[in-house]
């Protein structure tokens, strides 16, 4: 049995202060995937991860999400799946949006260019 002084509290609102133009930091490891914090100003560039799907949950701001052939845009609480190999950039609507991002612990990305 784990000890409970294993048991971490992470307060993302302390791990989103930042000045920085992106911050993408794990924030817990659960199983074999990981939980980051991002916070965004700028957008990130297009890429994919042909290993693992991506998920967002939108903590702060709007999150719009760029694919081949739509648009997606992401408010506080709600929740999208990016699948494997599908083609996406990230970028904030207004000044800054947070998000938790959960992938697998051992994902790739591959940059795209455009």
């Amino acid at each position: 049995m784990i000890p409970a002084s294993n048991v971490t509290v992470v307060d993302l609102s302390k791990e989103a202060m930042t000045y920085e133009a992106y911050k993408n930091i794990p924030v817990a490891l659960t199983n074999d995937h990981v939980v980051r914090l991002a916070v965004m100003t700028e957008p990130y560039f297009w890429h994919l991860h042909p290993d693992s799907d991506e998920c967002f949950l939108i903590i702060e701001g709007t999150l719009v999400i760029e694919l081949e052939d739509r648009t997606v845009e992401l408010k506080p609480n709600q929740l999208i799946t990016i699948s494997r190999n599908v083609i996406h950039r990230t970028l904030p609507k207004g000044e800054r949006v947070v998000n938790l991002t959960i992938e697998s612990a051992c994902t790739t990305t591959v940059r795209i260019d455009r």
